[in-house]
């Protein structure tokens, strides 16, 4: 299923874990560095009136379905894809960079949320080599010389995973000039993946997640900063979803 941007259209091109583990082992093998996505309906909120974000998002090259509507969407598409959010992908991503003997990068969050993240993946992946911890300042320009600093460094460590965990769109506008500037690494755009890791913000429990209540879960504990991105997701869900059955027709 593919979906309206400002710039173009923006599909899922990972289908399932199979599909993104072979993917990410093969450009690990190869030292081919990456951009990783993670899509859902506040991304497609975006993408509508966001340029320079659909921009970035284009420059994506490999793109999950991070939420259920993006996976019902695309069910009513007739091109079915499984649910991979971001914070269900750092320790796989993680134990693949192990078993290929490459450095890994955390890049976003605070510096505290990041030592307990780096502690959580030592602990439960043997050989796992975290090689950088870096978080940026709340304003922080993701095309700016500084995030320009950041990426030429994560370049000289030879770093082949980077976790970005800036959220929406600052991590996939850093991971689209990362393909520039550190061609070798893999950027994986992963939310608050790593603050769920360390302990610092708390997820939903797995029965809410199996359920597909993850979202009412975050608005009932959030709800001053969630309650307006839910809201403007609702309202586009039903346009992608008749669109999703039109595209069969």
């Amino acid at each position: 299923m593919d979906f309206k941007t400002t710039t173009g259209r923006i599909g899922v091109n990972i289908t399932d874990k199979a599909a993104l583990t072979a993917q990410v082992q093969d450009r690990f093998a190869r030292r081919e560095g990456f951009a990783l996505a993670t899509l859902n309906l506040d991304h497609l909120v975006k993408l509508g009136s966001q340029s320079t974000f659909a921009t970035a998002y284009a420059k994506q090259d490999l793109v999950t379905a991070d939420g259920n509507p993006i996976v019902w969407i695309s069910a009513l598409a007739g091109r079915p894809v499984s649910l991979l959010p971001g914070a269900d992908l750092v320790l796989p991503l993680a134990s693949m960079a192990a078993q290929a003997g490459l450095k890994v990068a955390l890049v976003g969050s605070t510096q505290e949320s990041l030592k307990g993240a780096e502690a959580a993946l030592v602990n439960a992946i043997p050989g796992v080599i975290i090689a950088a911890r870096i978080a940026p300042p709340m304003v922080f320009d993701p095309g700016g010389p500084e995030a320009e600093a950041i990426l030429k460094q994560l370049a000289d460590l030879d770093i082949g995973l980077c976790f970005l965990a800036l959220g929406a769109p600052k991590q996939e506008v850093l991971a689209a000039l990362g393909r520039r500037i550190a061609p070798r690494t893999g950027f994986a755009s992963i939310g608050a993946g790593l603050d769920f890791l360390s302990g610092h913000q708390n997820r939903a429990p797995r029965i809410v997640r199996r359920l597909a209540l993850e979202w009412l879960w975050r608005a009932v504990h959030n709800p001053r900063r969630l309650a307006l991105r839910y809201l403007q997701s609702a309202m586009i869900l039903p346009g992608h979803a008749l669109r999703a059955i039109g595209s069969r027709l």
